[in-house]
Formats: structure tokens, sequence, C-alpha cells
């Protein structure tokens, strides 16, 4: 299994290169059998104003960690998945350091899912609870 995760990770990292997820600094860590961890520098890059984790460069990095996600999880041979809503719940800020964020399956239906979003800092805090549901869409046109 442990070759196996390091074959996927790699393979969210290839597919990132010359995207948000590259000019955001997110990279993938780790995953289970329903779940993928990444994780995003924050710093200046992503601070709004007033020195804090702008809620914009959260919810790329949820979008992008449940993007992800489907992507290992779902079935991309026949079919591709979009994201059709992401809602956020911001809860505490961060200023340095690093978020991070989990995304899990809550429901994998034939043509939509839903999944939950944990970002956390480094401390395990809740820092934004998000929620993405995407669709699945066949590649037959």
């Amino acid at each position: 299994m442990a070759f196996e995760k390091e074959k996927i990770l790699a393979r969210c990292k290839e597919i990132s290169k010359n995207t948000l997820m590259e000019t955001l600094e997110i990279e993938y860590c780790d995953l289970g059998d329903d779940w993928l961890l990444a994780r995003m520098p924050v710093n200046s890059r992503v601070h709004q104003p007033d020195g804090v984790l702008h809620g914009g460069a959260t919810v790329a990095l949820a979008e992008s960690t449940g993007s992800a996600a489907s992507l290992i999880f779902m079935d991309t041979h026949n079919f591709f998945v979009r994201g059709i809503e992401i809602a956020a719940n911001h809860v505490r800020s961060v200023r340095e350091g690093y978020v991070y964020a989990k995304a899990s399956i809550l429901h994998k239906g034939r043509t939509t899912q839903l999944w939950e979003i944990r970002v956390t800092d480094e401390e395990d805090r809740l820092i934004s609870l998000c929620k993405l549901t995407t669709i699945t869409l066949s590649t037959n046109k």
C-alpha cells in the first residue's frame, strides 16, 4: 500500500503543475481509504489586507483537495468530475505556518458526491469547515 500511496501522491503533484494549486503551494501529503490530506503555507501570498489567511485561499485549498480526492476515488476513465457547489464556514484566523485540508467522502453516489473538508492549523484546531458537492459526468459525447 505504501508504494501505491506514494504513486498517487506523486500523480497529484504532477497534475498540479502550472495550476492554481502550484501558485498557492498546495501539497498533497497523505491519503487513506476514503480521504485525502493536503497542506498550504500561510504567508503574505495568501493573506487578506489585515494579515490573516484569506477565506478565498482557504476555499481554494478545500476545493482543490476535494477535487483531487474525486480523481483518486472515482472512476475517471469513463467519467469526469466537476465541482458544482462549495460552502465554507470560517471559524478561526491564522497568520502563519501551514493549514491542512482533509477531504472525506460523506456520500458517493453514481451522479453526485458530497465531500466534507476540514481545514485545520498545525495544532489541529479547526479553521474552516467546508462542504463540496461534485457531479460525475460521462466522457462519452
